[in-house]
């Protein structure tokens, strides 16, 4: 069974995703021990602890020189991270088809709890577009005693903010155990959307664990913004945003004028509008009550189309109404008049 590559950062990286379902691996593939030079640790902050991995293993359809990775999944405890994956492991015996692999894991504090060796994965350089894990029966157990754990928080400064413009978050990491900044420049990653998880951008904190960053103007749908604190071989902590941004809802009716009870097409972009969000066409009735008349969704490409049918003759007033979805707030086009005759 094929895990693909977003499925398994997203895991690395945090999100409280389950333990990975069994793997099928290729016809003869077999792990048949793994040793762990420590079974347990205690690392604090944003410090790593390495701790050696041997595999002894058969891959008899794999290439000279690929590596491997060890997967440690949670079994016990608490932590940020739920998964770590080991750095490469090199061959230090024999070959593919038989031989024994030696290399680290570097443990961070996020991974406090217990975490057992449960797959190993063969591979060339990361990143890797899918995985081929091979089951590892009753791997050992590693307790890790994880404090000073890292904590990321995010605060919009302009939110919500349009669509059409820039957008600010002011990050923090400081010591989720006792409050305060650690007290120096931390290293972290900014990414969005499916590269959350992956290296991105480098930047430095300050040494109140403070970092600002304004991000560019959407013309798509909202992404998933993060801020990761990197390791080897991926992230040992991330924190997300949940962009709230204000869209441009713009409405044209086909007629400003109409017989009563004949319909009228009313076309409008949803500026960075997802496919399938609901749009309402309102009509205004006494002073100030909006009633929707007509549902629609939003078609690829932002765009979508809603009917009226005025009831009276006269100026009947509408306007159409883009309930909150996908990280885009409540927003309504300006009113318009469709004159019944």
């Amino acid at each position: 069974m094929k895990i693909v590559r977003a499925v398994l950062v997203a895991s690395l990286a945090g999100a409280a995703l389950g333990v990975a379902p069994a793997a099928h691996a290729e016809p003869g593939d077999v792990v048949t021990d793994v040793r762990l030079s420590r079974t347990s640790v205690a690392v604090s902050s944003l410090n790593t602890v390495p701790v050696t991995v041997e595999v002894d293993a058969k891959f008899p359809g794999e290439s000279e020189g690929e590596g491997l990775h060890a997967i440690f999944d949670r079994v016990g405890g608490s932590g940020q991270l739920n998964r770590v994956l080991s750095a490469k492991l090199t061959r230090y015996e024999g070959t593919t088809a038989d031989g024994k692999w030696r290399g680290v894991v570097r443990v961070p504090s996020t991974v406090n709890g217990s975490l057992q060796v449960k797959y190993v994965i063969t591979s060339g350089e990361l990143p890797f577009d899918e995985w081929d894990p091979v089951d590892v029966v009753n791997g050992p157990k590693l307790t890790v005693t994880g404090t000073n754990q890292p904590r990321i928080t995010s605060r919009h400064l302009n939110s919500p903010s349009p669509v059409s413009k820039p957008y600010t978050i002011r990050w923090s990491v400081i010591n989720g155990q006792t409050g305060k900044p650690y007290g120096s420049r931390i290293k972290v990653n900014l990414s969005q959307d499916t590269a959350c998880g992956w290296p991105g951008k480098v930047f430095l904190t300050d040494t109140a664990g403070y970092l600002t960053h304004t991000y560019p103007a959407e013309s798509g749908t909202v992404p998933l913004t993060c801020l990761t604190i990197p390791g080897d071989p991926f992230a040992i902590a991330s924190g997300y945003a949940s962009t709230k941004r204000i869209p441009g809802v713009s409405a044209t009716p086909a007629r400003t004028s109409a017989p009563v009870g004949t319909k009228v097409a009313v076309k409008g972009i949803v500026t960075a509008g997802p496919e399938t969000c609901n749009v309402h066409l309102q009509r205004l009735y006494g002073a100030s009550q909006w009633r929707t008349v007509n549902t629609s969704q939003v078609r690829y490409g932002h765009g979508f189309t809603l009917t009226a049918q005025p009831a009276y003759k006269g100026n009947i007033p509408y306007r159409v109404l883009f309930p909150a979805c996908y990280g885009l707030v409540t927003a309504t086009s300006k009113s318009f008049i469709i004159r019944g005759t």
